[in-house]
């Protein structure tokens, strides 16, 4: 450690934070654990400015943990449609039905029953707690991370086991035991504010007088980034099927994986129109086959290809309806759809195929 102490560090953020901090974001008002919970798996990965509307409409639908696990899935995802990382939620939905049913619907404030839930890592059990209860429990999101390595010149990449035990230890040192939800706001704050991933305002930091990175000049070398490797490539071809009604045909994907648990659009194998045939018994009556649209995932480059397709000789009237669905234009939006699915439903809305390519 520096010659900063652990309470010459907190000082020194909470004066900051006093003054320059966030105190009016919504998950602020009324901190209960549940609502903290809900905050914070919608932040990970994710914007504060993106994540206000979403938890303002979460809140809104589920308010208390006990709604949110007697809803169903899909009214979950519906409400998260579009934020992408779709696990989270599905977590958000399970974790809440073992609050149900192991807590007697009471949320557990201790650390290691709230790590034991699904989706609730160390991190964030620890945010939970300290700006919900004022637990002193230390946390390592990103931003922490990012300040953390540059005011104590931590090398290598963040996510290395060594280098992340390295750090847990500095967290614990420097929670305080008073003001903790303060403190925690305030090193998230820092870091999405001040201490940022390009071009940090070291003028504006609290702890610049004595933080390492800036002494020796390594603002942009801290924290070392994660060692890159290409990503893969995927070319999937994505069925758009209309029925004689002009619906289009979803199927719910499988709960792991890409986009898990939410409805999608079928995925061809082989050749479209023999795929048809042997999926509905008929050839399209019109089938068009259109340029691929690239989505990038954090692990894959996804390039998406779609065949439109017009059925009329088959009755669809007897599917599976917890796994396909017949869903006309106006009612997409009432279900959870992946952004990219939606986004290429939204333009094939106006389109009209010619015949067999």
């Amino acid at each position: 450690m520096t010659d900063f102490s652990p309470n010459n560090f907190a000082a020194a953020l909470l004066i900051w934070f006093d003054q320059h901090g966030r105190h009016h974001l919504p998950w602020q008002h009324n901190p209960t654990p549940y609502r903290v919970w809900v905050s914070e798996i919608l932040l990970q990965q994710t914007q504060v400015s993106v994540v206000i509307p979403y938890f303002q409409r979460f809140i809104a639908q589920f308010p208390t943990v006990q709604i949110l696990a007697d809803a169903p899935l899909d009214a979950v995802l519906a409400v998260w449609a579009g934020l992408g990382y779709y696990a989270r939620a599905r977590n958000l939905h399970r974790a809440a039905q073992c609050i149900r049913d192991q807590h007697q619907g009471e949320f557990p404030l201790d650390l290691k029953q709230l790590q034991a839930l699904p989706g609730i890592g160390r991190s964030t059990a620890g945010a939970i707690l300290a700006l919900a209860t004022n637990q002193s429990q230390p946390i390592l999101d990103g931003n922490v991370k990012r300040v953390l390595t540059r005011c104590f010149a931590i090398d290598g990449w963040p996510g290395q086991p060594a280098v992340e035990a390295q750090l847990w230890t500095l967290a614990a040192q420097l929670t305080p035991t008073l003001c903790v939800a303060a403190y925690t706001q305030a090193m998230m704050d820092l870091g999405a504010t001040v201490c940022t991933r390009h071009a940090p305002a070291c003028d504006r930091c609290p702890l610049t007088a004595r933080c390492r990175a800036r002494i020796e000049q390594r603002q942009q070398q801290l924290p070392a980034p994660r060692p890159r490797q290409p990503l893969p490539e995927r070319l999937v071809m994505v069925a758009i099927i209309r029925n004689s009604r002009g619906e289009i045909l979803l199927e719910r994907r499988a709960p792991s994986g890409i986009w898990g648990g939410l409805w999608s659009v079928p995925e061809i194998s082989g050749d479209p129109i023999a795929w048809c045939v042997e999926r509905f018994g008929e050839r399209p009556q019109q089938l068009t086959t259109l340029r691929p649209r690239r989505h990038t995932l954090t692990h894959l480059r996804l390039n998406l290809q779609p065949v439109i397709m017009q059925l009329n000789g088959v009755n669809h009237e007897g599917i599976d309806q917890t796994h396909q669905r017949w869903l006309a234009d106006g009612d997409l939006a009432t279900i959870g759809l992946p952004a990219p699915i939606q986004k290429l439903l939204t333009a094939m809305l106006t389109f009209t195929p010619p015949g067999i390519d």
